[in-house]
């Protein structure tokens, strides 16, 4: 690499690593002002040890220290680096980081959870790699778990407690209405609905499941919504299906009006299990 590629490649280097020291300050005044934090505390950890590493190329390729000095330097750089690897692996036997990425890559699902414990949190993101606590999870989680994206702002989470219960907890992220009113996913899926082997029945009794020739039936007392997005299906205490609105769904302040869209049921399994689109049939007779 020649002198001016050099030179360009350490100032490049410098401003990144200035840009990355002042995403941490950042960070830290949001965290004391906002409660708010990374996604994943492990970020904090990583980040510091990249500026480190690009601090000391660009110091390398911007000035060309004595050897003697390098050398100096780099232990100084290492020992900084190793401090912050061995944090990083206490922070994670402290809070284990669950994340998962929508599949637009505009919202992250953000669980931590504790390591002696085994309760979660439930972290809302924001601006991508920030998030703040939101709710805790009802149950404490016996680290197996499973999470799916039905639509690109509602996910899916699907673990096992400590109770040896299947429980599910739902992150939505919008909603399919003018987003100032709060309004019920049962109401809006009330009538028919149904795909190839399934089908969904929604009416005031509540709402019932056909899939592969077994009917299961599930009041209206357990069944819990989350956000305006999705509705899980409850018995004896465990989760079973998951309803949740697609992105095209139009919920309507009318219950005249046509319902339009598609809704998408989902089973309670830790098990490979995919999700299932409905379409509308009609009123229930």
């Amino acid at each position: 690499m020649n002198k001016n590629k050099g030179k360009v490649f350490g100032w490049a280097l410098l401003l990144i690593t200035v840009g990355i020291f002042c995403l941490q300050m950042g960070s830290l005044f949001v965290q004391a002002r906002y409660d708010a934090s990374y996604v994943d505390d492990r970020l904090f950890y990583i980040l510091n040890m990249v500026i480190v590493i690009c601090l000391m190329l660009s110091i390398w390729f911007l000035l060309k220290p004595t050897k003697k000095i390098a050398i100096s330097f780099t232990i100084i750089f290492a020992l900084f680096v190793i401090a912050n690897g061995i944090l990083l692996v206490n922070r994670m036997e402290d809070t284990k980081n669950i994340l998962s990425v929508s599949p637009d890559w505009q919202h992250v699902l953000s669980i931590k959870q504790d390591g002696q414990s085994k309760e979660a949190v439930y972290y809302h993101s924001y601006y991508g790699i920030l998030a703040r606590p939101k709710e805790q999870l009802p149950y404490a989680i016996n680290d197996e778990y499973e999470v799916k994206w039905l639509a690109k702002d509602v996910a899916a989470f699907t673990y096992k407690a400590t109770d040896k219960s299947i429980q599910q907890f739902i992150a939505t992220y919008g909603d399919r209405g003018s987003g100032t009113s709060y309004y019920y996913v049962g109401g809006q899926t009330h009538g028919v609905w149904q795909a190839k082997d399934t089908k969904v029945i929604n009416n005031q009794e509540g709402i019932s499941i056909t899939h592969n020739g077994e009917t299961e039936v599930f009041e209206w007392d357990y069944i819990e919504q989350f956000g305006t997005l999705a509705i899980v299906l409850k018995k004896d205490h465990e989760a079973v299906w998951t309803i949740a609105l697609k992105e095209n769904f139009e919920v309507h302040a009318d219950a005249s009006k046509k319902t339009v869209g598609n809704i998408v049921l989902y089973k309670a399994s830790l098990e490979e299990s995919e999700p299932i689109l409905l379409e509308y049939q009609g009123e229930y007779e």
